[in-house]
């Protein structure tokens, strides 16, 4: 699942992105100072990071000078209340793939989410597939046997992880949290819905129950 890194220190609009990224199919990790985003931005897990101007420590330029510098090249759009040309500019300079001004509408951030992710895959290394059943993060589109496919985006997140991983038994509890997040309710049944949902638009026999363990694609 893409994984995205929202680096901001005002917790009403970390949370704002935060659900509205989970609620469109993306995993999304808060952080709220540049060291800890300097760290998990360099890590092999992010995709693209949201990073705020005005973090705590180091700001969001120094972050981006240091991710550059070290050669990484994750997609970043930064997040700031500025918005004069020069700090545009500089932004920019320094190895920035968009500004976004705030206060900014959520669907205008998704869209350009999506584009800087479309740059940042090469071509062949987009979708994900096992047998007739293929699957494309970015365009949100799934095919069976040559037909396309009506996917919810938790749908969608749900039978990626299991395509990524054919064969393999994945607990509730992995997939609450890969596809929920941590903080969801470990005691709830929601991915036994889910499962259901998938078991009726791919075929019952695709996902096998195993009993006391989770779940497995066939």
């Amino acid at each position: 699942m893409t994984r995205i890194l929202i680096a901001e220190d005002e917790p009403r609009i970390s949370s704002f992105v935060a659900r509205g990224l989970e609620s469109a199919g993306y995993t999304a990790t808060v952080v709220e100072n540049g060291d800890e985003a300097l760290e998990l931005a360099l890590g092999p897990d992010i995709d693209l990071v949201l990073l705020d101007v005005g973090l705590p420590g180091m700001d969001g330029f120094e972050v981006l000078r240091h991710l550059r510098g070290q050669g990484a090249t994750v997609p970043v759009i930064m997040l700031t209340a500025r918005s004069s040309t020069r700090d545009t500019v500089q932004g920019l300079d320094a190895g920035a793939n968009d500004y976004v001004a705030k206060p900014f509408k959520f669907d205008e951030l998704l869209a350009r989410v999506r584009s800087r992710l479309r740059e940042n895959v090469s071509p062949g290394g987009v979708g994900v597939a096992h047998g007739d059943i293929s699957l494309d993060p970015l365009t949100r589109r799934a095919r069976v046997g040559g037909r396309d496919l009506d996917l919810s985006a938790r749908e969608f997140a749900l039978a990626e992880q299991f395509l990524r991983h054919p064969g393999q038994v994945l607990s509730r509890e992995q997939l609450l949290s890969s596809v929920w997040g941590m903080d969801f309710d470990s005691g709830s049944n929601v991915v036994d819905v889910y499962v259901r949902y998938l078991r009726a638009k791919f075929g019952a026999d695709r996902i096998a129950t195993v009993r006391g363990a989770g779940y497995r694609w066939q």
